[in-house]
Formats: C-alpha cells, structure tokens, sequence
C-alpha cells in the first residue's frame, strides 16, 4: 500500500479534488434546479414506498428509471435495450445500503468515475506527459454530459472497464484485459468493440513495436465477445430470440450524411424550446467529435483507441438519429485525449468555458425531466 501510494499519491490527489469540485456542483445545481419548471414524464419517483431520500430521485431520471426496475423485478416490456452487468450488480449490492437501490446504484456509479479517472491518467502518461493527462482528466469532467457519470446510469462502470481493458492491454496482460473486456460488453453494447480494437494492439505491439509476443498470448482476447454472448443467450432462453435487445432499434439503417441532413433540416424548423438545444448539442457533439476523431489519427494518437472510437461512434448513428450521441460520446476517450494536448491556451481556455456552460445547462434540463442525451 505504501509502494502504491508513493508511486500515485499525486494522481489520486489530483483526481479527488477533480472529483469532489465535480461532485460540489452537481449538488448545488441540484437545489438550483428545484426552481425550475419540471416535465413529469420521465422524472423518477419511489412512489408510495418511498425506498429511496426524495433528494436522491432526480439523479435516475429517464433511463435510471429502466435500471433500478430491471434491477428490482428482472426486465420488462422494452427493457432489453438495457444491458444486464449494471442492474444486476444495483441488485447484489442493494442490501448494503438497506435495500435503498436508488443510493447502491449512486456508489457504484461515483466509486466507478473515481476509479475510471485514475487509470485514465494512468493510461494517457503510457505515452504523454502530466499535464497533457491532466487536462485531458480537465475536459472529461467539464465536459456538457460529464454528469451522467454521476447518475444512475451505466457511463462510469462502462467506459471504467473499457479504459481499464486498454491499459492491461497496454501491459501485456490479456487475460485479465480479455476478461474486463467482456464484462464492458455485458455492459454496453458498443463493448463489443473492445473485441477488435484490442486485437489490433495486440498486433500493434507485436510488430511496430517489435514486442517478442507468442501469438497464444492473444487467445484471451476471444473472453471478450462473451459477455454480450452470454447475454444473447439469456434472451434466447427467456424470451426465445437472441437479438431481442436490438429488435427495439429502427430496423431501417441510416447512413451518417442522412442524418446529418435531418439535423440541419430539425435546426431550421424546431421551435426555442428545451429540445431545440438538445438538436444543437447533439449536432454539435456529431460535428465535433468527428472532426476530433479525423484528428486525432493524424496526430497519431493509439490506433487501437481510434477503432474503438470510430466503431462506437458509427453505431450509434445507423439509427439514423443523434439522440444520446452526447453521452455516448464519453466513451469516445481518444477525442478527449486530443484535446488534452492542445498548446493554444485562447483555444483551450475557450472550450472549457464553453463546455462548463453547457454542463450546467444541459444538467438543470436533466434534473428536471427534460431530453437532454
């Protein structure tokens, strides 16, 4: 414990005055919220059992609401969008808290940011320097979504297992990296990703980085695509089809320049309302993060994080919608990692004002039941 402490004592000190300035404002722009008109549709309450602190509620609204009912009472009518490593675990650990699964979901959701932020530094320092992992720690948390981390929402145990995947990888221990791997995608469905990308670092090292690797050692690579395996398989013995989770999407895909059109059109013809800034944020983040990805390829980022990223990204367009592509975002973690290393401090400075803005109003909207991601 000393050793570790001595070796990282900076970065857990670092990411926990990140983490606590986070969490402060999450809970001051919660009683700013109570001020504000509220849409009831999606708003999460205990109802008469009162299980949960009412204070607590706002923070599952919308897909929170599907978690803790999947957690409580196994999946309902559409609920098998919702992957099952999060719920189940709200399940086990919700005796620990009295049975109050709202606040079980809550720990696991923050204690997952936490850890996710150090092994994010810790990965980000395998090729670039402290500040450049800093400020890419920086733009994460400012970042307009970066709240649903600390929501009951699947965000920070997903892209925890997902970052933590890579830096095992990074360190040559693939079982252990095959393993997370697989429990990412029994998470989410975009961890099935992890499946290829990691197999490309394993190839990456092996000959650009000329690292003297039997091919054997890739063999626990093969663990990742079990955990959506094993949750395909539930689904045929449930409910008789294995890819009912994916039966809930619009079965038409979309190609990306569609749905580009669609937002310019949607920019021009919805109403100032609520919605009219989740069109923008979500074209925003579209435009943006493309743009970042296109860049973060030239400057040479980790190939095996660009597949990752770009395979995610592409998912969750065929829809033909943006809708939620500002949380999904979260999980693009090289776009982030680019701009950690911008040297221009107008350009760097600008962005983070920009981005804290947009938190705070994207998080008041969240609170109080308006579409947001």
């Amino acid at each position: 414990m000393k050793k570790f402490l001595k070796t990282n004592g900076e970065i857990l000190k670092f990411v926990l005055v990140v983490f606590l300035v986070w969490q402060c404002a999450l809970i001051s722009l919660s009683f700013v919220a109570d001020c504000l008109p509220k849409r009831h549709n999606f708003l999460y309450n205990d109802g008469r059992k009162m299980i949960n602190p009412r204070f607590f509620w706002k923070t599952a609204n919308f897909d929170g609401i599907h978690y803790l009912n999947i957690a409580r009472n196994g999946y309902g009518m559409h609920e098998q969008a919702f992957f099952p490593l999060y719920p189940e675990i709200i399940k086990k650990t919700a005796p620990i808290f009295a049975g109050k699964d709202l606040i079980a979901g809550l720990v696991i959701s923050n204690l997952s940011f936490i850890a996710l932020l150090f092994l994010f530094y810790k990965l980000i320092k395998l090729d670039f320097d402290d500040r450049t992992a800093k400020k890419t720690i920086i733009f994460l948390v400012l970042f307009p979504a970066s709240f649903f981390f600390g929501m009951v929402y699947t965000e920070g145990l997903f892209l925890l297992l997902s970052v933590a995947s890579f830096y095992l990888a990074r360190k040559r221990r693939w079982l252990l990296s095959g393993i997370l791997g697989a429990l990412a995608a029994n998470t989410r469905l975009i961890g099935i990703f992890l499946f290829p990308a990691l197999f490309y670092e394993f190839f990456f090292q092996k000959t650009e980085e000329k690292k003297k690797m039997s091919y054997l050692k890739a063999l626990p690579l093969f663990i990742v695509p079990m955990g959506l395996f094993y949750y395909m398989n539930f689904l045929k013995l449930r409910y008789n089809d294995s890819l009912l989770f994916f039966r809930f999407q619009p079965q038409k895909l979309i190609l990306i320049y569609q749905v580009f059109y669609r937002y310019f059109k949607m920019i021009l013809t919805t109403t100032l309302d609520p919605l009219y800034f989740a069109v923008w944020m979500e074209l925003l983040v579209a435009i943006g993060f493309l743009t970042l990805g296109i860049l973060a390829y030239k400057r040479k980022i980790r190939p095996s994080y660009l597949i990752f990223a770009l395979l995610s990204y592409l998912v969750t367009t065929l829809t033909g919608t943006f809708s939620s592509l500002p949380r999904y975002a979260l999980a693009f973690f090289p776009c982030f990692i680019l701009l950690g290393t911008i040297k221009n401090k107008i350009l760097e400075r600008s962005l983070m004002v920009i981005f804290m803005i947009c938190f705070i109003i994207a998080l008041l909207f969240f609170y109080r039941g308006y579409w947001v991601a």
